[in-house]
C-alpha cells in the first residue's frame, strides 16, 4: 500500500513538473488580446441573440455557383426514407437493386421491406454479441476489448458487409410483406432496451463462467437469451416470414401472383456476380498506406459473415472509377461525412459553404488526415453515388448523392456536391472491381492488415 502511495505521488510530482496551471499573469495577457472594437461587438451582439451560427456564415455567392444539372447520371427510381433510424447502409445497399428489381419484373415502383432484413440484422448482432462474450469471459471486465463489447452491443449502424451478410442468410421481401412499424421507423427505444437486455445477459454470463460453468452451459443460456431478443424485436417489428406471396401490377395492367421464400426472392432479384469477389469496398483514407487491403477485427453482423475489408486508395483513383461505373449507368454504394459543410435547405455541399472563421477571426482549419486522427471527421452517413458533371475536359467538378432522407431534405432528395467536397468528406465507394485499374486489382491479392474494432474508421 505504502509502495503504491509513493509511485502516485512520484507521478503527480512528474506531472505538476512538466505542466503548468493558469496563472494570473496569464489570464491577464489572455483577456487582454480579446479586443472589443466596433466589428468584435456588433458580431458578439448578433451571436449572443441568435442561436444559429449557420445561418450567419452562409457563403450565399456560392448558392449560384453550383446548379444541380449533371452531364452523367444513373437511371435511378425514386427516394425513400430511413426516417429516424440509423440504416443508411442498409437502404443504400436496396436502393443499388431496385431499378433492376422494376425492370426484371416490368413494374412502376417497388421498395425492399428494410424492416424485414433489419430484424434479422439486429437479432445477429446480439449473437454476435453474446459469442464475444462467451469468447472474452477469462479477460478481466475493463480489458479493452470487454469494454469496447459491452460500450455498444447492438447499433443500427453498419456499412455495405453487414448487408450482404444478412440478406445471403435470410433473404430479402418486398416492402408489402413486411411494413414498416413505429419502431422500425423510430429506432431508438427499442435498440436502448435490447442493449440493456444483452448488457445485462453479458454481465452474467461472465458471471457463470468465473464460477466455473462450462463453454456448452453458456451457450445454452445464450439461447435463451435470444428466445427473450427474438421476443423482443418481434414484439416492435413483427415476425418475419419464411414464406410469402406478393401481388404486383405490371407497366401494361398485368396482375401477377408470387409465392416464394426470403432467399428464393433474394436469388432471383441478385445479380450472379453481387458478391465480395467482384465488389470492392474501396476507401480514401490518407492516414494510412495507399493501396494496402485493411480488415476491421469483429466488423460484421453474423458470426459466418465476412468483416468490413477495404482497399485504401488516393481519391483519385476512387473518381476514375466512380466516373466510368457511372458512365454505365451502374449506382454506387458511398459513405461520407455528410454534416460537414452541408447547406441542406438547398442540399448543396461545398468545403466553402460555410466560414466560421470569418466570423470568429481564429483559424480552425485541418486537413483531412488531421481531422480523421483527432476523431474531427469520420463517415457518418451512406447514400447512392448516381452523377458527375464534369468540365471541357470531362474533369469533375461536381457529383450526386441519392440520399435516404425523404423528398423534403435537401434538392426533392438529392444533394449535390462539389469536386473540392469530395476530396475532403468523401470515404469509401462499393464499385464492381471492372471499373478498378491494374494496380488496384493486384493490390487485392494482399493479405489484409488487421485493424482494432475500436478503430478510428469504426
Amino acid at each position: 500500500m505504502k509502495l503504491k502511495l509513493l509511485v502516485c505521488c512520484l507521478l503527480l510530482s512528474a506531472f505538476s513538473v512538466f505542466s503548468q496551471s493558469l496563472t494570473e499573469k496569464d489570464l491577464q495577457d489572455i483577456r487582454g488580446s480579446f479586443k472589443k472594437d466596433a466589428s468584435t461587438v456588433a458580431i458578439q451582439n448578433m451571436l449572443t441573440v441568435q442561436s444559429n451560427i449557420k445561418e450567419n456564415v452562409l457563403n450565399h455567392d456560392l448558392q449560384s455557383q453550383i446548379d444541380h444539372l449533371f452531364k452523367y447520371r444513373v437511371g435511378v427510381k425514386g427516394i425513400t426514407n430511413q426516417k429516424s433510424s440509423g440504416r443508411c447502409w442498409m437502404f443504400t445497399s436496396m436502393n443499388v437493386l431496385r431499378p433492376s428489381v422494376m425492370a426484371k419484373y416490368s413494374i412502376d415502383k417497388f421498395d425492399f421491406s428494410h424492416n424485414y432484413l433489419y430484424f434479422w440484422d439486429i437479432f445477429e448482432k446480439a449473437n454476435l454479441f453474446l459469442e464475444n462474450i462467451i469468447a472474452t469471459t477469462s479477460l478481466p471486465i475493463d480489458d479493452r476489448e470487454v469494454v469496447e463489447l459491452f460500450k455498444s452491443p447492438v447499433g443500427d449502424g453498419g456499412v455495405w458487409n453487414l448487408y450482404y451478410n444478412a440478406a445471403l442468410k435470410y433473404g430479402v421481401v418486398p416492402d408489402v410483406v413486411m411494413p414498416e412499424t413505429a419502431h422500425s421507423n423510430s429506432t431508438s427505444q427499442m435498440i436502448g432496451l435490447i442493449k440493456e437486455k444483452l448488457r445485462r445477459e453479458g454481465y452474467n454470463l461472465r458471471e457463470l463462467a468465473n464460477k466455473g460453468k462450462k463453454e456448452k452451459d453458456l451457450r445454452t443460456e445464450k439461447q435463451t437469451i435470444l428466445k427473450d431478443v427474438y421476443r423482443m424485436l418481434s414484439l416492435c417489428l413483427g415476425e418475419p416470414p419464411t414464406e410469402f406471396t406478393w401481388r404486383y401490377k405490371t407497366k401494361d395492367g398485368k396482375i401477377v401472383e408470387k409465392h416464394t421464400t426470403p432467399k428464393e426472392f433474394y436469388k432471383e432479384i441478385t445479380p450472379a456476380d453481387y458478391n465480395p469477389e467482384n465488389y470492392i469496398m474501396v476507401m480514401n483514407d490518407p492516414t494510412r498506406e495507399y493501396y494496402k487491403v485493411y480488415e476491421i477485427k469483429n466488423y460484421r453482423n453474423t458470426i459466418e459473415g465476412i468483416n468490413w475489408i477495404y482497399l485504401n486508395l488516393p481519391n483519385e483513383d476512387l473518381k476514375k472509377a466512380a466516373m466510368a461505373s457511372i458512365k454505365n449507368n451502374e449506382a454506387l454504394y458511398a459513405s461520407c461525412d455528410v454534416g460537414k459543410q452541408h447547406n441542406r435547405d438547398a442540399g448543396i455541399m461545398d468545403p466553402a459553404m460555410y466560414d466560421y472563421q470569418s466570423l470568429f477571426g481564429v483559424n480552425i482549419t485541418m486537413d483531412k488526415k488531421a481531422r480523421i486522427l483527432t476523431r474531427q471527421s469520420g463517415s457518418s452517413h451512406a447514400m447512392l453515388l448516381i452523377g458527375c458533371d464534369t468540365d471541357d475536359n470531362d474533369t469533375p467538378i461536381k457529383w450526386e448523392f441519392e440520399n435516404s432522407w425523404g423528398t423534403t431534405a435537401g434538392n426533392s432528395g438529392y444533394l449535390t456536391f462539389s469536386d473540392n467536397w469530395f476530396n475532403e468528406y468523401m470515404f469509401r465507394l462499393v464499385i464492381h472491381r471492372k471499373y478498378l485499374d491494374a494496380k488496384a486489382i493486384g493490390s487485392l491479392n494482399q493479405k489484409p492488415i488487421q485493424l482494432p474494432m475500436w478503430d478510428y474508421m469504426n
